[in-house]
């Protein structure tokens, strides 16, 4: 499990080829526990008061969310790779990422392309990550 939450680290800037949804996956679940985790050690209780009332949010301060934000920055280009990758797995071209900007359908969308399964075979985009040796050549 470890190998492929790590593998988009691994293919930095890599935006061709096609990616399996547990590549994907096992990426955010990383990203999401390690910041997690940063909020859970280091991550302290803030109010923030409006006109609506007052509320209590968890936030990082100091040296903790410099470290955070450097985690950010550096997993922006491998997500929007892996992103671009698995959409590349369906057969679809990464600029439907900018599907992102369309205000809650599009992220909506975005999930839902995320969990389909990708295509079966070679596309456009390269071999079947599932299956990446061409067996045809054995008939």
């Amino acid at each position: 499990m470890w190998s492929w939450m790590i593998l988009p680290y691994r293919r930095y800037a890599e935006f061709s080829g096609r990616s399996r949804r547990r590549e994907y996956w096992s990426f955010i679940l990383f990203y999401v526990v390690v910041y997690a985790a940063f909020h859970a050690v280091f991550g302290h209780p803030q109010t923030v008061v409006s006109t609506f009332g007052a509320t209590v949010t968890w936030g990082l301060t100091g040296i903790p969310a410099v470290v955070a934000g450097l985690f950010a920055l550096a997993s922006f280009i491998p997500s929007l790779a892996v992103a671009v990758r698995r959409l590349h797995d369906q057969d679809r071209s990464g600029w439907m990422l900018l599907l992102a900007l369309i205000p809650l359908l599009g992220g909506f969308a975005l999930l839902v392309l995320f969990c389909l399964e990708g295509t079966q075979g070679p596309n456009r985009y390269g071999p079947d990550p599932k299956q990446p040796y061409d067996l045809g050549a054995f008939d």
